[in-house]
């Protein structure tokens, strides 16, 4: 990432500009630098920078006019800016801080210190802009990234595609206020496993909607997995009101009149531990899996499907259903 990014030094002091464009150049950054206020908030539209180095005192418009200016804007809303801030003084990290600073750097800085603050800020907001808004897990770039980086190490990994059965007739039924309750359940249950049952680490991704992705070591990934389901069904049932759990399905009435009947919501867990040299690349490991979630939402409890198939074979029959557990209230 570091070799992508754009950086904005902004500082009236030549020599700092001079020494911050060849340590930030020297770890691979794209770097613009400006003189004062004005050049600094000109740079920002033009450049369009990924972090700011913004001076507090400079000419024609100071370090604070220029974040007012990048936190009014619509698309600067959120620009990672770091200031650089005499030693000692106080109210000016202060008042920065308060005006919407990410963080602060004392001049004379370390340069160790600044290098640092400077990749860490960057990481923290890539992770961020990636993230579902409803559950804060990373979404879809992360995710083909971390199953592109285990792929590249040639090592049997544990990789699970998580989805809610059913889950449209229960949005339907109870409204989008319950079915985001429904997913941040779920988001609960899988990070909250793999901490407790995982390795160290452990992937938890939000594809979107309700499917989740969760990256693990191929050895204990079943077990993994099976506690996802039991932690699922343990808690479902706190997502539906009592009657319809007490019936153990929704009834729901058509545009005619009819009442139909809908199971209440399971959870499938599509898992691959066994990779055996066939993918390589993340959509087809994604592909692979998508049809083995097919083949567990036939099911009508929440169950693991395992993907025991020989790398030189290529049927459905030779997929397992590993674990199942079934309804409470069915």
């Amino acid at each position: 990432m570091t070799g992508k990014a754009r950086i904005l030094v902004a500082d009236d002091d030549p020599h700092i500009r001079k020494i911050l464009r060849f340590l930030l150049e020297q770890e691979g950054f794209e770097v613009q630098t400006a003189a004062d206020g004005e050049a600094a908030w000109k740079s920002v539209a033009g450049f369009q920078p990924d972090l700011v180095l913004l001076d507090v005192m400079m000419p024609a418009m100071d370090g604070f006019a220029v974040l007012e200016i990048i936190r009014a804007g619509f698309e600067t809303a959120r620009l990672p800016v770091i200031l650089l801030t005499a030693k000692g003084e106080l109210e000016d990290r202060v008042k920065g801080l308060r005006g919407g600073a990410n963080d602060y750097i004392i001049k004379p800085f370390q340069q160790e210190e600044l290098l640092l603050r400077v990749t860490n800020l960057l990481e923290t907001t890539r992770r961020e802009r990636e993230a579902n808004p409803l559950t804060g897990l990373p979404g879809n770039r992360a995710i083909e990234r971390e199953i592109a980086r285990r792929l590249a190490t040639a090592k049997d990994f544990g990789l699970m595609y998580i989805d809610i059965d059913r889950f449209k007739s229960f949005n339907d039924y109870y409204g989008y206020s319950r079915g985001d309750r429904a997913i941040a359940f779920v988001a609960g249950v899988l990070v909250g496993c793999t901490q407790k049952f995982g390795a160290t680490g452990d992937f938890v991704g939000h594809v979107g909607g309700d499917d989740f992705v969760v990256v693990t070591e191929a050895e204990g990934a079943v077990d993994l997995a099976r506690r996802i389901i039991e932690e699922f069904d343990n808690g479902m049932g706190d997502l539906h009101d009592p009657a319809d759990l007490e019936h153990g399905y929704l009834a729901v009435k058509d545009r005619t009149g009819k009442t139909a009947r809908f199971p209440l919501i399971t959870l499938t867990v599509a898992l691959v531990d066994r990779m055996g040299g066939r993918y390589q690349h993340p959509a087809e490991l994604s592909d692979s899996l998508v049809e083995i979630k097919r083949f567990g939402k036939s099911k009508p409890y929440s169950v693991v499907v395992r993907d025991r198939r020989n790398p030189a074979a290529d049927s459905l029959e030779e997929m397992v259903v590993a674990t199942t557990v079934g309804p409470k209230h069915s």
